[in-house]
């Protein structure tokens, strides 16, 4: 089967465009529709735009080319609650959920290009050393959400309209001095805001912005004397001097402005002094507005690292760790491949709850190892395997992973199969489904792969199971894969730890306390018991608590059949 699509190429810039502060991509590039940003920012300029016109664009920006699929595991490690339960972030006093579609799209697609995916690490690395780069961070974030906020007001009268624009054009002056006033001393790809701000500063076009919005802050100087007496009251208020700001290229003398409205009056115009300001205005913004384009690209390029920050933040308040892993990328012979380690390694997606996070270390001597997981239900196995997989995307994306300390070899694409709860549509039972599931993963699979199944087989007797679990093991192995399976068929993965039929087994199991309470770790060896009994004590499923709810709806229906 051939690699995921990669993503569609972004249109070209707009003639004229200079460089985007691109901070998801190696090479620089303008990943969003240059027009159609263009178009939407006119339109907004002249009379607003409904909610969300602009994040539309952030949402369907472009990214690097991947060999990942997110059809083959988003669902089953549930990347939107992820995003909208652990990654949220607070800005100016405000708190923003990052872009489900484009945050999902950037983490779920990690970059083929490895030179993409170090840009991203050294951007966290800088981030995480400089609290003053991290303040800049979400101060540019900020003022760029306030520019989208001025383009997102509708005004109401003309005069409305006139403010209205001037405003946008002050949050889009504050945008663009924040990131080439900010990120002093930056090394990693962050340099690339200020040099863009400083770049956008030496146009002709800022230079009339700046110049436009000082006419309108200080049209005029009025120097004025105040007599106060000695009740506090003023007694008099006398201008002596009011100095006009000459100096700026937009101001006409008092005869300039007569002679310019008898000009136009013998021409035929009817233009007031506030026409001919919108006119200005317009003009200003239109000569921005292949530099604003880039803008809009840079709001989603910051949530992603903004989100990361947020998950370092929020793993820290519950008392846990996240680090940029070591990527131990492929090459040389498989004899030579790292193996996997995490210490400390947590499931984030807790992260949005109450629970008590116990993190745990997983070790394996070689990355393409296959592991069986085994232990009684409710040990944390389906935890496990969510914190792996997410561990493996989020690192080979750039991302900080949910754990203290880790090493990942990077795969070409990730393949997450959990249970699922039955579907009224389905057309096959539980054994039709599972051998579906089956199918679906070798179909997908490309050698080098990571593949995650949570009870494989577990839908057919133990016997039809076992064999055809022990096929895919064997199959499975062919493709030189990193797997981790749990399995609830004890016996089979006990005598699989003593035949070894397949190269490179592994084989982990539930820690049990001296209570035979489940630990949250994970120790080599298998099960030897799933411990249902003690899992119905928990739940109530025992003779005795059953018989009991029994004679409860006798009871109760004897009360309603009997008179009186």
């Amino acid at each position: 089967m051939s690699a995921a699509s990669p993503e569609p190429v972004p249109p070209d810039a707009l003639p004229g465009q200079r460089a985007a502060p691109d901070l998801l991509s190696h090479r620089p590039a303008l990943r969003v529709d240059a027009r159609g940003v263009k178009e939407s920012l006119t339109f907004a300029f002249a009379g607003g735009a409904p909610g969300g016109a602009i994040d539309r664009h952030v949402e369907s920006a472009s990214l690097p080319a991947s060999t990942w699929d997110p059809t083959r595991f988003a669902q089953h490690v549930f990347l939107q609650e992820l995003i909208v339960g652990c990654l949220h972030f607070t800005s100016d006093g405000r708190t923003y959920i990052p872009s489900p579609a484009l945050l999902g799209r950037a983490l779920s697609r990690p970059p083929s290009d490895r030179d993409t995916v170090e840009l991203r690490r050294d951007i966290f690395r800088e981030l995480t050393g400089s609290e003053a780069l991290r303040r800049e961070l979400a101060g540019a974030y900020a003022a760029l959400r306030r520019w989208v906020g001025q383009l997102e007001t509708i005004s109401i009268s003309r005069r409305e309209g006139s403010r209205r624009r001037l405003d946008i054009l002050v949050a889009t002056k504050e945008a663009i001095d924040a990131l080439a006033d900010g990120f002093a001393g930056a090394r990693s790809g962050l340099a690339r805001l200020p040099a863009f701000g400083a770049a956008v500063r030496e146009t002709e076009a800022y230079r009339r912005l700046a110049d436009l919005l000082a006419y309108d802050e200080e049209l005029a100087t009025l120097d004025v004397r105040i007599r106060v007496g000695s009740d506090g009251h003023v007694r008099d208020l006398r201008a002596l001097a009011i100095r006009e700001n000459d100096e700026n290229r937009f101001y006409k003398s008092p005869l300039g402005r007569v002679v310019t409205k008898l000009v136009m009056l013998w021409r035929g115009y009817r233009f007031s002094e506030d026409e001919l300001l919108i006119r200005y205005v317009n003009s200003v913004f239109e000569g921005l507005e292949d530099e604003l384009v880039a803008l809009v690209q840079l709001l989603g390029d910051l949530e992603f690292y903004l989100a990361g920050l947020a998950l370092r933040e929020r793993a820290r308040a519950a008392g846990l760790a996240v680090c940029l892993p070591e990527l131990a990328w492929p090459g040389g012979s498989r004899d030579e491949a790292p193996g996997r380690e995490l210490k400390g390694l947590f499931n984030p997606l807790l992260l949005a709850s109450s629970a008590s996070i116990v993190p745990c270390d997983i070790a394996t001597e070689h990355h393409d190892a296959t592991v069986i997981v085994t232990g009684p239900n409710s040990g944390g196995k389906t935890r496990l395997l969510e914190a792996l997989s997410l561990a493996q995307m989020l690192g080979q994306a750039g991302f900080f992973v949910p754990a203290a300390e880790a090493r990942l070899s990077p795969c070409h694409g990730l393949f997450v199969s959990l249970i699922e709860q039955a579907q009224a549509d389905q057309s096959e039972g539980r054994l039709g489904m599972e051998l579906l599931r089956i199918r679906s993963l070798f179909e997908a699979m490309q050698v080098g792969d990571m593949v995650v199944l949570d009870e494989l087989c577990s839908g057919t007797n133990p016997s039809e199971g076992e064999e055809i679990f022990q096929l895919v093991i064997s199959l499975l192995s062919e493709l030189r894969p990193q797997a981790f399976i749990t399995t609830h068929f004890l016996e089979l993965a006990a005598r699989l730890e003593r035949e070894r039929p397949v190269d490179r087994l592994v084989f982990l199991q539930v820690e049990l306390d001296a209570q035979q309470w489940p630990t949250y770790q994970f120790v080599g060896g298998v099960a030897r018991t799933s411990l249902a009994q003690r899992t119905a004590a928990r739940l109530g499923v025992t003779r005795e608590e059953l018989v009991a709810l029994v004679e409860r709806s006798k009871r109760a229906h004897r009360r309603r059949v009997e008179p009186g």
